[in-house]
């Protein structure tokens, strides 16, 4: 089959490699019908995440189950499924306690040994854990596939985001990061209830989008402007719950400065750069809180899997670009560029 391997920095390809196998009597191997690029892909692409040459890449797909091994039987061959980014056993006291990402036998998809999701086919360990199945005539539904592959990752994500700020019914949101996850969280704060919804961003095509997803106020600064603006609108109290969707050490801290007191921080970017911007200090007096973290998404699909097939929740238009698997060297140029928000692949 083909799939992509990076190589070094800003060298990826399409390239034959193995076809993936039932192993174990608990796999599973799919058809790849969506897979994605991903922000956190990114880093390994420009170099700022370590990558073996030849590695594959790729954690967000859904597709079609091909083969299963003899103690399956959550799933069956034909089935449409999604995974999400990590796989689990599902019985562990982490994956019981719903933090699948902490499974003592989960692992990542693109990690040494295992395949990626941008490519033909991935075996699956523990398939009854972590596949997800859905509706068999979700295949011919373009849209609605866009929107369940979301669930891989970034509609999880930004889920988890909320959560861990807090957003609820009543409450001021504040989102800083435009990327998917920032977008997806938006529409998190949303569904969750809150009364009113700030996106810090400074693309205007992806701040429309976060209009069209719930955002009632944009604020287009950054650094001290962006905490001057926030607070303006909050009658200089700042937000009840803000979601970090950037990692990096202006966007944490800027996350810290437009919290209210009282207030929680929900972190999901990825941390990059040269440090967290975080001063416990400011925290402690301001009794502010920090939760967040990998977000285990396989615990939020049944949540989230319903809101999505009957239209409740439509994260669909974060993809702006669709390449075939052959395109996957475009697609993450686009996104590094930034004339591409969220790329999905097909074929």
């Amino acid at each position: 089959m083909r799939a992509t391997t990076i190589h070094a920095p800003f060298d990826m390809r399409v390239e034959d490699v193995p076809d993936p196998a039932v192993r174990r009597p608990g796999d599973a191997v799919v058809r790849v019908l969506r897979s994605c690029i991903c922000g956190s892909d990114l880093w390994a692409y420009r170099g700022e995440a370590a990558r073996q040459p030849g590695q594959r890449i790729g954690h967000e797909f859904l597709g079609i189950v091909e083969d299963i091994g003899a103690d399956v039987v959550g799933v069956r061959r034909g089935d449409l499924v999604v995974a999400p980014f990590m796989w689990s056993d599902g019985v562990c006291d982490y994956c019981r306690e719903g933090l699948t990402t902490s499974c003592e036998h989960g692992g990542f998809w693109g990690s040494v040994g295992s395949d990626g999701g941008q490519g033909e086919a991935v075996r699956v360990p523990f398939a009854d854990a972590t596949l997800v199945g859905l509706p068999a005539e979700a295949a011919s539904d373009d849209r609605l596939l866009a929107a369940l592959l979301t669930l891989s990752d970034v509609m999880g994500t930004g889920h988890h985001a909320a959560l861990g700020a807090g957003a609820r019914p009543g409450a001021t949101v504040a989102v800083v990061g435009d990327g998917a996850v920032g977008l997806c969280a938006v529409l998190a704060a949303k569904r969750l209830g809150a009364e009113r919804i700030v996106a810090l961003g400074r693309h205007e095509a992806r701040t429309d989008l976060a209009r069209r997803f719930g955002a009632t106020d944009v604020v287009a600064e950054r650094g001290e402007a962006a905490v001057e603006a926030v607070r303006e609108l909050t009658r200089g109290q700042g937000a009840h719950a803000v979601v970090e969707a950037v990692g990096t050490e202006q966007s944490m801290r800027t996350a810290v400065n437009i919290t209210r007191d009282g207030g929680a921080i929900g972190f999901v970017g990825v941390p990059h750069g040269s440090g967290t911007g975080l001063d416990l200090s400011v925290m402690f007096d301001r009794n502010i809180a920090l939760r967040g973290g990998v977000a285990p998404v396989r615990a939020y699909i049944p949540e989230l899997l319903p809101d999505i097939l009957d239209g409740t929740v439509d994260p669909s238009p974060v993809f702006d670009l669709t390449v075939t698997l052959d395109g996957v060297p475009d697609g993450y140029r686009a996104m590094d560029e930034r004339t591409a928000l969220k790329v999905m692949v097909t074929g």
